[in-house]
């Protein structure tokens, strides 16, 4: 553990929380420094922690050291502990620091609430491909920060992925299409290898094949430029296997179905934001 008591911030940022995607942030970050060093993790459980020391090399304190230490504070917790966190957090903070939040529905004037009164805060809405630097981080500035703050939280994660800066108003939308969406994406695919295996492929073979499509189809999308309309198309010859499968996946609803998942997560990331 390391000294609570040290003076002046000496880490370049702290991760609050060490879940799996607290985790997946310093991953990234620390891949990006070439080491741990000056980043620090808070986590409830020594075992937890004494895991993260040994896989990044980072050091690990408590809220008191993380605030002392650094001056970018990185809430990693479920919305569900948020409001226990910023109790413990909020005498420690001051208005120098710069608070970064990833709790998903928790807006920013909640977390400032539980601070002094001028901090800048900064919410994210990240996702777990962060782990393997292909993440999708979405910004929205609280009340008291500015665009350099911005910048700062920006500089943070783009060695996982991708960053856009969106309205506050559109955080609960982002949360449910890109926060979760690697999710939807892992039930299709999952399903997509169980029809493999139906139809008497080796499970290793309908992974290989599933993962190597899925990923070759994201290229395209991101690369061409074209709507996913005219890329579907041009799969789908008139009398073959492909609009024949489609045909069942509309017959099913499988596109109602994934609107309605879809708008199930926002709302849930809207009741996530309301006091407790």
């Amino acid at each position: 553990m390391i000294d609570a008591g040290h003076a002046g911030p000496d880490a370049r940022l702290a991760v609050i929380g060490g879940g799996k995607i607290g985790e997946a942030l310093l991953a990234g970050l620390v891949r990006q420094a070439g080491d741990g060093e000056g980043f620090l993790v808070v986590e409830r459980s020594p075992e937890r922690a004494a895991e993260l020391t040994d896989r990044y090399g980072v050091g690990t304190t408590d809220l008191a050291g993380a605030a002392a230490r650094a001056r970018v504070l990185l809430l990693a917790v479920k919305p569900q502990d948020i409001d226990a966190l910023l109790a413990a957090l909020g005498p420690h903070v001051t208005p120098d620091h710069l608070v970064v939040s990833v709790a998903a529905g928790v807006p920013t004037s909640r977390v400032e609430a539980a601070l002094p009164a001028g901090t800048p805060v900064v919410r994210v809405m990240p996702n777990t491909p962060a782990l393997v630097d292909a993440g999708m981080s979405v910004l929205s500035a609280g009340a008291h920060a500015t665009e350099a703050h911005l910048d700062e939280a920006e500089a943070l994660l783009l060695p996982v992925g991708q960053v856009r800066r969106v309205p506050e108003g559109q955080q609960d939308a982002v949360t449910a299409l890109s926060g979760s969406g690697p999710a939807y994406f892992f039930f299709l695919v999952e399903a997509m290898i169980d029809a493999g295996i139906l139809l008497g492929l080796p499970r290793s073979l309908a992974a290989d094949l599933i993962v190597q499509t899925a990923y070759g189809a994201a290229v395209m999308l991101r690369d061409s430029g074209e709507h996913p309309v005219q890329l579907r198309e041009a799969v789908t010859s008139p009398g073959g296997t492909t609009i024949a499968a489609i045909r069942e996946l509309e017959r099913h609803g499988v596109r109602a179905a994934l609107i309605a998942a879809i708008e199930a997560a926002h709302q849930r990331s809207v009741e996530l934001g309301r006091p407790s």
